[in-house]
């Protein structure tokens, strides 16, 4: 066999291989110009369908992923879409040449393989080959079977090896697009209407969220990646839409962890004539339904601990948790400064300018949210940390807000909205004061979706949730990075 100088970056099984495509090419046989492969079945469908295809001849294609050659014979294990098939290879049915030139193959080649369906011996359903068609050459070796590929940063950075070496981390992904079809399913089948609303928009809005900025040329101005698809949606509520949700991609220039990565999946949707009783609802039926479509049970295992997912959910104010978990009462606080004082005796870092909203929220933090395994509402936000929620008409500190949260972890916020201008604008200045405050002097007031509320929206319950901690719930994955197919990286 020819060989071809390898550069010094190529280990030896990287230049052996680009010496076998060199040979192939020089006879004439480069796998990489064949343009296609007629593939009858797949692995799956041989092994499910094995009574009806026994003795037929079938065409299967796969990535070579085990090979043994012995003498006159050898098996090899092809990988697919649908798992794997063995393959039966004899000189006599391959003749010398096929033989040969099957026996040059390296474990990672991507193969075709004709044949007729048998059970071995051993009860194994196979292929026993009369042809066999090298469809792609692998130049590089995939990592050693019996150690695979644990490397977690290269698991993430390639994705594509990663499901090669390790195939459950495919079904990961097909759960999550089964997640995204069943939560589909559930609002199509209750009136819900699927919108999308623009990822580039030319203010920066929201809160403690910081956005990602680029610039549109011939425009000549800097633009934002939407870091919610709230007041889009709560526009269309105004235009006549009763029920409106999107499926979308929000990005927040923000730091990553096991929870966290700077572009990911939310679920916002919004009902007319709702408040967020009737969204809470809402949530028990939907996480109902998308538990039994995904993992066929609402008793959920996650990370060591069973979750039950089945209604009805506690609902719990969050003055009341923050007295059960920290004894402290927040309905006898008489000023700020009172909460101040408290907040502070307990360990608990605030803002020098802390108002007992803001006190309250993070006792709530500090002390309840580490407890809260089970699926839990949390009800009655403060209005300093709620400024797009109602406030209760009992309590106008308070606001008609939940979260709820499943193990620890908060997996969805939703308000009776905000539909008075008056307060929704004076609620948007504070904002843009205190974001501009911490030195984001590009905030603004969105001017557009006040006027759109002077116009008058309806009582609307609105609720948004991340659609990568529900699959991360449903697959047991402890980081979202496991259910994120190209999460961000530090670049090497």
């Amino acid at each position: 066999m020819d060989t071809i100088a390898a550069p010094s970056e190529w280990s030896e099984q990287e230049a052996l291989r680009r010496a076998k495509l060199e040979a192939l090419r020089t006879a004439g046989s480069d796998p990489y110009r064949l343009t296609e492969y007629p593939k009858t079945h797949g692995s799956r469908e041989i092994r499910d369908g094995f009574d009806a295809l026994d003795g037929l001849e079938v065409r299967a294609a796969g990535r070579m992923i085990s090979r043994r050659v012995m003498g006159k014979a050898s098996f090899a294990h092809l990988l697919d879409d649908g798992g794997t098939i063995q393959a039966y290879m004899k000189r006599d049915d391959l003749g010398e040449a096929g033989y040969a030139a099957f026996k040059e193959l390296d474990i990672g080649d991507v193969v075709g393989v004709r044949g007729m369906v048998f059970r071995t011996q051993k009860g194994e359903i196979s292929i026993h080959a009369y042809e066999v068609t090298l469809l792609a050459k692998s130049l590089k070796p995939l990592p050693e079977k019996f150690h695979g590929l644990t490397d977690t940063d290269l698991r993430f950075r390639q994705r594509y090896l990663d499901m090669i070496v390790n195939p459950h981390v495919r079904e990961v992904f097909r759960k999550r697009a089964l997640t995204i079809r069943a939560i589909r399913e559930f609002l199509d089948a209750r009136g819900f209407l699927e919108v999308d609303t623009p990822i580039l928009g030319t203010l920066e809005i929201g809160a403690a969220a910081r956005p990602f900025i680029t610039h549109h040329n011939t425009l000549d101005i800097d633009m934002y990646l939407r870091i919610e698809t709230e007041l889009h949606l709560k526009r269309l509520i105004v235009g006549g839409f009763e029920k409106v949700y999107e499926v979308g991609r929000i990005f927040r220039n923000e730091g990553m962890d096991t929870r966290h990565n700077p572009e990911f999946t939310t679920v916002e949707l919004y009902q007319a004539f709702a408040d967020y009783n009737a969204i809470m609802r809402l949530v028990e039926e939907l996480f109902t339904h998308v538990a039994m479509r995904v993992a066929g049970s609402t008793d959920i295992e996650f990370q060591g601990e069973t979750l039950h997912l089945a209604a009805p959910w506690p609902r719990v104010r969050m003055t009341d948790a923050v007295l059960e978990h920290s004894g402290v009462d927040t309905a006898a606080w008489s000023d700020d400064a009172q909460a101040r004082e408290q907040t502070k005796a307990l360990r608990v870092d605030i803002d020098k300018n802390a108002t007992r909203g803001d006190c309250l929220n993070a006792l709530f933090e500090e002390f309840v949210e580490p407890k809260l395994v089970q699926p839990t509402f949390i009800l009655d936000y403060p209005v300093e940390v709620s400024p797009l929620a109602k406030r209760r008409r009992d309590d106008p500190g308070l606001t008609e807000r939940f979260e709820f949260f499943i193990s620890r972890c908060e997996y969805g916020n939703a308000f009776s909205e905000l539909n008075d201008p008056i307060d929704q604008r004076e609620r948007f200045e504070r904002q843009v004061a205190a974001r501009r405050a911490q030195g984001a002097s590009t905030a603004q007031v969105d001017e557009d979706y006040l006027n759109a509320l002077e116009y008058g929206m309806p009582p609307t319950g609105g609720l948004g949730f991340g659609v990568d901690r529900l699959v991360m719930l449903l697959t047991d994955s402890p980081s979202i990075r496991d259910v994120l197919l190209f999460p961000t990286m530090k670049p090497r």
